[in-house]
Protein backbone atom coordinates (compact mmCIF):
# COMPACT_ATOMS: atom_id res chain seq x y z
CA UNK A 1 0.00 0.00 0.00
CA UNK A 2 1.27 3.30 -0.46
CA UNK A 3 1.72 6.29 1.91
CA UNK A 4 -1.55 7.98 2.49
CA UNK A 5 -1.38 11.04 0.47
CA UNK A 6 -1.39 14.87 1.88
CA UNK A 7 -4.40 16.51 2.99
CA UNK A 8 -6.91 16.98 -0.08
CA UNK A 9 -7.98 20.74 1.50
CA UNK A 10 -7.06 22.52 5.16
CA UNK A 11 -9.17 20.76 7.79
CA UNK A 12 -9.60 17.23 5.40
CA UNK A 13 -7.77 14.74 6.69
CA UNK A 14 -7.77 11.06 4.73
CA UNK A 15 -9.20 7.54 6.96
CA UNK A 16 -8.64 5.96 3.89
CA UNK A 17 -6.96 7.38 0.88
CA UNK A 18 -7.47 6.29 -2.23
CA UNK A 19 -4.37 3.85 -4.09
CA UNK A 20 -4.97 5.46 -8.03
CA UNK A 21 -6.69 8.49 -9.53
CA UNK A 22 -9.69 7.07 -11.50
CA UNK A 23 -8.86 10.43 -13.95
CA UNK A 24 -5.20 9.70 -14.13
CA UNK A 25 -6.15 5.85 -14.95
CA UNK A 26 -7.94 6.62 -18.20
CA UNK A 27 -6.23 4.17 -20.94
CA UNK A 28 -4.42 5.90 -23.78
CA UNK A 29 -7.20 4.60 -26.40
CA UNK A 30 -6.94 8.17 -28.58
CA UNK A 31 -5.15 6.74 -31.16
CA UNK A 32 -7.00 3.53 -31.53
CA UNK A 33 -9.90 5.22 -31.55
CA UNK A 34 -8.98 7.82 -34.22
CA UNK A 35 -8.40 5.19 -36.87
CA UNK A 36 -11.73 3.06 -35.79
CA UNK A 37 -13.71 6.26 -36.58
CA UNK A 38 -11.67 7.09 -39.93
CA UNK A 39 -11.96 3.86 -41.50
CA UNK A 40 -15.70 3.58 -40.63
CA UNK A 41 -16.57 6.81 -42.07
CA UNK A 42 -14.58 6.31 -45.16
CA UNK A 43 -15.41 2.40 -45.50
CA UNK A 44 -19.22 2.06 -43.57
CA UNK A 45 -20.76 -1.40 -42.77
CA UNK A 46 -17.36 -3.26 -44.06
CA UNK A 47 -15.02 -1.33 -41.32
CA UNK A 48 -18.29 -1.88 -38.90
CA UNK A 49 -18.26 -5.54 -39.26
CA UNK A 50 -14.12 -5.83 -39.28
CA UNK A 51 -14.36 -4.08 -35.52
CA UNK A 52 -17.33 -6.02 -34.42
CA UNK A 53 -15.77 -9.41 -35.41
CA UNK A 54 -12.28 -8.12 -33.74
CA UNK A 55 -13.42 -6.44 -30.35
CA UNK A 56 -16.95 -8.31 -29.77
CA UNK A 57 -16.23 -11.61 -31.47
CA UNK A 58 -19.28 -10.76 -33.78
CA UNK A 59 -20.18 -12.15 -37.35
CA UNK A 60 -23.60 -10.80 -37.63
CA UNK A 61 -24.78 -10.03 -41.44
CA UNK A 62 -27.41 -7.78 -40.92
CA UNK A 63 -26.80 -5.22 -37.66
CA UNK A 64 -30.04 -4.12 -37.44
CA UNK A 65 -32.77 -5.72 -35.42
CA UNK A 66 -35.63 -7.11 -37.28
CA UNK A 67 -39.41 -6.38 -36.02
CA UNK A 68 -39.20 -10.30 -35.83
CA UNK A 69 -36.35 -10.24 -33.49
CA UNK A 70 -37.93 -7.26 -31.34
CA UNK A 71 -41.43 -9.04 -30.97
CA UNK A 72 -38.92 -12.30 -30.12
CA UNK A 73 -37.16 -10.34 -27.12
CA UNK A 74 -40.25 -9.29 -25.83
CA UNK A 75 -42.10 -12.18 -25.72
CA UNK A 76 -38.96 -13.77 -23.97
CA UNK A 77 -38.94 -11.28 -21.73
CA UNK A 78 -39.91 -12.15 -18.07
CA UNK A 79 -43.31 -11.01 -16.74
CA UNK A 80 -41.90 -9.53 -13.95
CA UNK A 81 -38.69 -7.92 -15.47
CA UNK A 82 -41.43 -6.43 -18.22
CA UNK A 83 -43.55 -5.20 -15.41
CA UNK A 84 -40.68 -3.42 -13.58
CA UNK A 85 -39.22 -2.21 -16.45
CA UNK A 86 -42.57 -0.42 -17.50
CA UNK A 87 -42.72 0.87 -14.07
CA UNK A 88 -39.29 2.69 -14.20
CA UNK A 89 -40.14 3.51 -18.16
CA UNK A 90 -43.25 5.64 -16.58
CA UNK A 91 -41.90 7.15 -13.99
CA UNK A 92 -39.33 8.43 -16.13
CA UNK A 93 -41.60 9.66 -18.52
CA UNK A 94 -43.27 11.49 -15.75
CA UNK A 95 -40.36 13.31 -14.84
CA UNK A 96 -39.58 14.25 -18.35
CA UNK A 97 -42.75 15.03 -19.14
CA UNK A 98 -42.86 17.63 -15.97
CA UNK A 99 -39.41 18.90 -16.57
CA UNK A 100 -40.23 19.65 -20.68
CA UNK A 101 -43.19 21.49 -19.47
CA UNK A 102 -40.80 24.28 -17.86
CA UNK A 103 -39.24 24.99 -21.11
CA UNK A 104 -41.64 27.50 -22.67
CA UNK A 105 -41.75 29.21 -25.98
CA UNK A 106 -41.16 32.90 -25.62
CA UNK A 107 -42.60 35.95 -27.40
CA UNK A 108 -41.18 39.53 -25.51
CA UNK A 109 -41.05 43.45 -27.17
CA UNK A 110 -38.15 44.51 -25.79
CA UNK A 111 -38.49 47.63 -27.39
CA UNK A 112 -41.01 49.59 -29.11
CA UNK A 113 -41.67 47.19 -32.47
CA UNK A 114 -38.73 44.82 -31.78
CA UNK A 115 -40.00 41.52 -31.52
CA UNK A 116 -37.94 38.60 -29.97
CA UNK A 117 -38.45 35.18 -28.69
CA UNK A 118 -37.55 31.60 -29.13
CA UNK A 119 -38.82 28.48 -30.15
CA UNK A 120 -38.42 24.97 -27.93
CA UNK A 121 -37.70 22.56 -31.29
CA UNK A 122 -36.90 19.07 -30.85
CA UNK A 123 -33.78 17.46 -32.38
CA UNK A 124 -34.52 15.25 -35.47
CA UNK A 125 -32.37 12.43 -35.00
CA UNK A 126 -30.48 11.55 -32.10
CA UNK A 127 -28.34 7.94 -31.60
CA UNK A 128 -28.72 6.29 -28.16
CA UNK A 129 -25.44 4.55 -27.15
CA UNK A 130 -26.61 1.35 -24.49
CA UNK A 131 -23.97 -0.35 -23.04
CA UNK A 132 -24.06 -4.16 -22.75
CA UNK A 133 -21.59 -4.50 -19.60
CA UNK A 134 -21.73 -8.03 -17.86
CA UNK A 135 -24.97 -7.60 -16.84
CA UNK A 136 -28.33 -6.97 -18.64
CA UNK A 137 -29.15 -3.17 -17.25
CA UNK A 138 -32.33 -2.88 -17.96
CA UNK A 139 -32.54 1.08 -17.11
CA UNK A 140 -29.64 1.95 -19.35
CA UNK A 141 -31.91 2.14 -22.73
CA UNK A 142 -34.70 3.94 -20.63
CA UNK A 143 -32.58 6.80 -19.21
CA UNK A 144 -31.48 7.69 -22.36
CA UNK A 145 -34.53 6.88 -24.85
CA UNK A 146 -37.44 7.93 -22.88
CA UNK A 147 -36.84 11.45 -22.55
CA UNK A 148 -35.95 11.55 -26.04
CA UNK A 149 -38.88 10.51 -27.33
CA UNK A 150 -40.79 12.83 -25.01
CA UNK A 151 -39.17 15.82 -26.21
CA UNK A 152 -40.53 14.85 -29.02
CA UNK A 153 -37.59 13.56 -31.59
CA UNK A 154 -38.24 12.15 -34.71
CA UNK A 155 -36.16 9.35 -34.79
CA UNK A 156 -34.37 7.75 -31.86
CA UNK A 157 -31.78 5.02 -33.42
CA UNK A 158 -29.94 2.44 -30.37
CA UNK A 159 -26.78 1.22 -30.99
CA UNK A 160 -25.82 -1.38 -28.45
CA UNK A 161 -23.23 -4.75 -28.04
CA UNK A 162 -24.38 -7.66 -30.45
CA UNK A 163 -23.31 -9.72 -27.53
CA UNK A 164 -25.81 -7.60 -25.42
CA UNK A 165 -28.41 -9.86 -23.48
CA UNK A 166 -31.63 -10.57 -25.56
CA UNK A 167 -33.71 -8.58 -22.94
CA UNK A 168 -31.32 -5.46 -23.25
CA UNK A 169 -33.36 -5.85 -26.89
CA UNK A 170 -36.87 -5.63 -25.37
CA UNK A 171 -35.69 -2.53 -23.01
CA UNK A 172 -34.85 -0.62 -26.56
CA UNK A 173 -38.21 -1.68 -27.85
CA UNK A 174 -40.54 -0.92 -24.84
CA UNK A 175 -38.52 2.04 -24.22
CA UNK A 176 -39.52 3.72 -27.90
CA UNK A 177 -36.74 2.62 -30.11
CA UNK A 178 -37.46 3.40 -33.42
CA UNK A 179 -34.83 1.74 -35.02
CA UNK A 180 -31.74 -0.59 -33.50
CA UNK A 181 -28.56 -1.98 -34.43
CA UNK A 182 -26.64 -4.58 -33.06
CA UNK A 183 -23.06 -2.64 -32.98
CA UNK A 184 -20.89 -1.41 -30.07
CA UNK A 185 -17.92 0.37 -29.04
CA UNK A 186 -16.74 3.39 -30.85
CA UNK A 187 -17.45 1.81 -34.06
CA UNK A 188 -21.39 2.22 -33.34
CA UNK A 189 -20.20 5.48 -32.16
CA UNK A 190 -18.95 6.56 -35.38
CA UNK A 191 -21.14 4.96 -37.65
CA UNK A 192 -23.76 7.23 -35.50
CA UNK A 193 -21.93 10.04 -36.38
CA UNK A 194 -21.05 9.78 -39.84
CA UNK A 195 -23.78 7.18 -41.21
CA UNK A 196 -23.65 4.22 -43.48
CA UNK A 197 -25.24 1.53 -45.72
CA UNK A 198 -27.04 0.61 -42.54
CA UNK A 199 -26.96 3.13 -40.25
CA UNK A 200 -28.32 6.94 -40.39
CA UNK A 201 -26.39 9.57 -39.30
CA UNK A 202 -27.88 11.44 -36.35
CA UNK A 203 -27.68 14.70 -34.97
CA UNK A 204 -26.62 14.05 -31.16
CA UNK A 205 -25.22 11.12 -29.63
CA UNK A 206 -25.94 9.95 -25.97
CA UNK A 207 -25.49 7.54 -23.83
CA UNK A 208 -22.52 5.83 -21.33
CA UNK A 209 -19.97 3.75 -22.64
CA UNK A 210 -16.76 2.60 -21.85
CA UNK A 211 -13.06 4.41 -22.17
CA UNK A 212 -13.40 3.38 -26.21
CA UNK A 213 -17.24 4.94 -26.68
CA UNK A 214 -16.11 8.23 -24.07
CA UNK A 215 -13.37 8.91 -26.60
CA UNK A 216 -15.26 8.51 -29.43
CA UNK A 217 -17.81 10.54 -28.45
CA UNK A 218 -15.17 13.47 -27.59
CA UNK A 219 -13.90 12.67 -31.67
CA UNK A 220 -16.92 13.01 -33.31
CA UNK A 221 -18.05 15.99 -31.82
CA UNK A 222 -19.09 19.03 -33.79
CA UNK A 223 -20.69 16.91 -36.69
CA UNK A 224 -22.46 15.99 -33.92
CA UNK A 225 -23.98 17.33 -30.46
CA UNK A 226 -23.19 15.02 -27.97
CA UNK A 227 -24.71 15.01 -23.92
CA UNK A 228 -21.30 14.72 -22.04
CA UNK A 229 -17.58 12.69 -21.19
CA UNK A 230 -18.79 10.32 -19.06
CA UNK A 231 -15.84 8.41 -17.07
CA UNK A 232 -16.04 5.69 -14.29
CA UNK A 233 -18.83 5.61 -11.82
CA UNK A 234 -18.93 7.93 -8.82
CA UNK A 235 -20.44 7.86 -5.32
CA UNK A 236 -19.86 10.08 -2.17
CA UNK A 237 -21.82 10.24 1.19
CA UNK A 238 -21.85 13.47 3.00
CA UNK A 239 -22.64 12.66 6.82
CA UNK A 240 -22.05 14.15 10.13
CA UNK A 241 -22.60 11.86 13.26
CA UNK A 242 -25.96 10.66 12.76
CA UNK A 243 -24.84 9.05 9.96
CA UNK A 244 -25.39 4.79 9.93
CA UNK A 245 -22.48 3.38 9.26
CA UNK A 246 -24.33 -0.08 7.57
CA UNK A 247 -26.44 2.09 5.30
CA UNK A 248 -23.12 4.47 3.96
CA UNK A 249 -21.03 1.11 3.58
CA UNK A 250 -23.88 -0.78 1.98
CA UNK A 251 -24.47 2.29 -0.36
CA UNK A 252 -20.81 2.58 -1.27
CA UNK A 253 -20.61 -1.11 -1.95
CA UNK A 254 -23.45 -1.32 -4.18
CA UNK A 255 -21.47 1.36 -6.97
CA UNK A 256 -18.62 -0.30 -6.28
CA UNK A 257 -19.92 -3.48 -7.71
CA UNK A 258 -19.96 -1.78 -11.53
CA UNK A 259 -17.19 -1.61 -12.41
CA UNK A 260 -13.57 -1.95 -10.96
CA UNK A 261 -12.98 1.56 -11.35
CA UNK A 262 -15.96 2.99 -9.71
CA UNK A 263 -15.19 6.16 -7.72
CA UNK A 264 -16.30 5.52 -4.00
CA UNK A 265 -16.37 7.72 -0.42
CA UNK A 266 -17.51 9.05 2.80
CA UNK A 267 -16.56 12.64 3.76
CA UNK A 268 -17.64 13.42 7.58
CA UNK A 269 -17.28 15.09 10.07
CA UNK A 270 -17.29 12.39 12.33
CA UNK A 271 -14.25 10.66 13.03
CA UNK A 272 -16.10 7.60 15.03
CA UNK A 273 -18.41 7.02 11.72
CA UNK A 274 -15.47 7.26 9.53
CA UNK A 275 -13.81 4.31 11.17
CA UNK A 276 -17.21 2.26 11.82
CA UNK A 277 -17.78 2.80 8.21
CA UNK A 278 -14.33 1.74 7.19
CA UNK A 279 -14.76 -1.54 9.20
CA UNK A 280 -18.06 -2.29 7.93
CA UNK A 281 -16.94 -1.91 4.36
CA UNK A 282 -14.75 -4.74 5.10
CA UNK A 283 -17.58 -6.62 6.76
CA UNK A 284 -20.21 -6.57 3.93
CA UNK A 285 -17.28 -7.41 1.19
CA UNK A 286 -16.98 -10.80 3.31
CA UNK A 287 -20.46 -12.18 2.11
CA UNK A 288 -21.22 -9.51 -1.08
CA UNK A 289 -21.29 -11.88 -4.52
CA UNK A 290 -19.88 -8.93 -6.76
CA UNK A 291 -16.98 -8.69 -4.05
CA UNK A 292 -14.13 -9.46 -6.50
CA UNK A 293 -15.17 -6.00 -8.29
CA UNK A 294 -16.28 -3.89 -5.74
CA UNK A 295 -13.20 -4.52 -3.73
CA UNK A 296 -10.36 -3.41 -5.95
CA UNK A 297 -12.23 -0.85 -6.56
CA UNK A 298 -12.60 -0.17 -3.45
CA UNK A 299 -9.08 -0.24 -2.53
CA UNK A 300 -8.14 1.57 -5.63
CA UNK A 301 -10.27 4.05 -5.84
CA UNK A 302 -12.43 4.23 -2.18
CA UNK A 303 -11.96 6.78 0.18
CA UNK A 304 -13.19 7.83 4.05
CA UNK A 305 -12.03 11.43 4.66
CA UNK A 306 -12.70 13.23 8.37
CA UNK A 307 -13.80 17.41 7.65
CA UNK A 308 -13.08 19.90 10.94
CA UNK A 309 -16.19 21.99 9.91
CA UNK A 310 -19.27 21.65 8.20
CA UNK A 311 -17.54 24.11 5.79
CA UNK A 312 -14.66 22.16 5.07
CA UNK A 313 -17.21 19.25 4.25
CA UNK A 314 -18.76 21.37 1.78
CA UNK A 315 -16.29 22.57 0.12
CA UNK A 316 -14.39 19.21 -0.06
CA UNK A 317 -17.61 17.79 -1.75
CA UNK A 318 -17.88 20.73 -4.11
CA UNK A 319 -14.14 20.27 -5.11
CA UNK A 320 -14.73 16.36 -5.71
CA UNK A 321 -18.14 17.68 -7.70
CA UNK A 322 -19.24 13.41 -7.36
CA UNK A 323 -21.78 11.68 -9.70
CA UNK A 324 -24.12 11.15 -7.50
CA UNK A 325 -24.30 12.29 -4.20
CA UNK A 326 -25.85 11.43 -0.83
CA UNK A 327 -26.55 13.23 2.09
CA UNK A 328 -27.27 11.83 5.34
CA UNK A 329 -26.76 14.72 7.81
CA UNK A 330 -29.68 15.52 10.74
CA UNK A 331 -31.63 17.94 8.65
CA UNK A 332 -30.66 16.68 5.26
CA UNK A 333 -33.21 19.34 3.19
CA UNK A 334 -31.19 21.91 4.81
CA UNK A 335 -27.92 21.00 4.30
CA UNK A 336 -28.07 19.82 0.54
CA UNK A 337 -28.83 23.57 0.05
CA UNK A 338 -25.50 24.50 0.67
CA UNK A 339 -24.07 22.07 -1.93
CA UNK A 340 -23.46 23.35 -5.29
CA UNK A 341 -21.32 20.65 -7.78
CA UNK A 342 -22.61 17.52 -8.22
CA UNK A 343 -24.35 15.28 -10.80
CA UNK A 344 -27.56 14.27 -9.27
CA UNK A 345 -28.67 15.02 -5.16
CA UNK A 346 -30.17 12.12 -3.22
CA UNK A 347 -31.32 14.08 0.40
CA UNK A 348 -31.79 11.83 3.17
CA UNK A 349 -30.98 8.20 4.18
CA UNK A 350 -33.39 6.91 2.30
CA UNK A 351 -32.73 7.99 -0.68
CA UNK A 352 -30.40 5.96 -2.27
CA UNK A 353 -29.07 5.81 -5.41
CA UNK A 354 -29.84 2.53 -6.51
CA UNK A 355 -33.44 3.73 -6.72
CA UNK A 356 -32.40 6.05 -9.16
CA UNK A 357 -30.19 4.11 -11.21
CA UNK A 358 -33.08 2.00 -11.91
CA UNK A 359 -36.99 2.96 -11.62
CA UNK A 360 -37.30 6.61 -9.25
CA UNK A 361 -37.78 8.49 -12.29
CA UNK A 362 -34.41 11.09 -12.53
CA UNK A 363 -31.64 10.35 -14.85
CA UNK A 364 -28.68 8.15 -13.96
CA UNK A 365 -26.58 9.59 -16.80
CA UNK A 366 -24.72 12.42 -15.07
CA UNK A 367 -21.53 13.96 -15.17
CA UNK A 368 -18.53 12.59 -13.95
CA UNK A 369 -14.51 13.31 -13.34
CA UNK A 370 -15.80 16.87 -11.81
CA UNK A 371 -18.04 18.04 -14.44
CA UNK A 372 -20.62 18.34 -11.96
CA UNK A 373 -19.18 21.75 -11.27
CA UNK A 374 -20.33 22.90 -14.52
CA UNK A 375 -23.03 21.21 -15.91
CA UNK A 376 -25.99 18.70 -14.88
CA UNK A 377 -26.76 15.49 -16.03
CA UNK A 378 -28.93 13.71 -18.97
CA UNK A 379 -33.02 15.29 -19.19
CA UNK A 380 -35.26 16.36 -21.38
CA UNK A 381 -33.75 19.51 -22.45
CA UNK A 382 -30.77 17.60 -23.87
CA UNK A 383 -33.07 16.19 -26.60
CA UNK A 384 -34.66 20.11 -27.74
CA UNK A 385 -32.76 23.06 -28.98
CA UNK A 386 -33.91 26.61 -28.16
CA UNK A 387 -33.70 28.72 -31.11
CA UNK A 388 -34.15 32.16 -30.97
CA UNK A 389 -35.95 34.38 -33.72
CA UNK A 390 -37.21 38.01 -34.01
CA UNK A 391 -39.03 40.56 -36.15
CA UNK A 392 -39.14 44.58 -36.36
CA UNK A 393 -42.08 47.28 -37.35
CA UNK A 394 -41.00 50.26 -38.44
CA UNK A 395 -41.16 51.90 -35.25
CA UNK A 396 -38.26 48.79 -34.53
CA UNK A 397 -35.98 49.85 -36.88
CA UNK A 398 -35.92 53.39 -36.09
CA UNK A 399 -34.74 52.78 -32.72
CA UNK A 400 -31.64 49.87 -33.51
CA UNK A 401 -30.75 51.11 -36.90
CA UNK A 402 -28.90 54.18 -36.05
CA UNK A 403 -26.57 52.52 -33.11
CA UNK A 404 -26.26 49.30 -35.44
CA UNK A 405 -24.99 51.90 -38.06
CA UNK A 406 -22.65 53.57 -35.74
CA UNK A 407 -21.22 50.47 -34.08
CA UNK A 408 -20.65 49.29 -37.46
CA UNK A 409 -18.91 52.86 -38.91
CA UNK A 410 -16.72 52.32 -35.54
CA UNK A 411 -15.91 48.70 -36.12
CA UNK A 412 -14.77 49.46 -39.63
CA UNK A 413 -17.44 47.29 -41.15
CA UNK A 414 -18.81 49.07 -44.28
CA UNK A 415 -20.80 46.14 -44.86
CA UNK A 416 -22.49 46.14 -41.80
CA UNK A 417 -22.91 49.95 -41.98
CA UNK A 418 -25.03 49.89 -44.63
CA UNK A 419 -27.12 46.79 -44.44
CA UNK A 420 -28.16 48.75 -40.97
CA UNK A 421 -28.66 51.91 -42.54
CA UNK A 422 -30.63 50.30 -45.77
CA UNK A 423 -33.68 49.94 -44.29
CA UNK A 424 -33.75 53.30 -42.21
CA UNK A 425 -32.79 55.17 -45.20
CA UNK A 426 -36.00 53.47 -47.39
CA UNK A 427 -38.27 54.48 -44.74
CA UNK A 428 -37.02 58.04 -44.67
CA UNK A 429 -37.64 58.20 -48.40
CA UNK A 430 -41.08 57.46 -48.60
CA UNK A 431 -42.17 60.17 -45.76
Amino acid sequence: MTSVPAAPLPGVTYIKAPERSSIGDNAPVETLVSEIIANVRKNGDTAVRKYSAKFDKSDIAVFEVTEAERAEALAELDPQTRADTEFAIENVRKFAQAQLATILPLEVETLTGVHMGHRVIPIQRVGCYVPGGRYPLLSAPIMTIVPAKVAGVDEVIACLPPNAHKAMIAGCVLSGADRIFRIGGAQAIAAMAYGTESVPAVNKIVGPGNAFVNEAKRQVFGPVGIDQLAGPSEIFVVADATGDAEMIATDLLAQAEHDIRTRVGLITTDRALAEATLVEVEKQLQTLSTANTAREAWINYGEITVCDSEAAMIAYSDLIAAEHLQVHTADAKAFALKLRNYGSLFIGELASVVYSDKCSGTNHTLPTMGAGAYTGGLWVGAYVKIATHQWLSEEGVKQVAPPAARQSASEGLEGHRRAAQLRLDRMQAKI
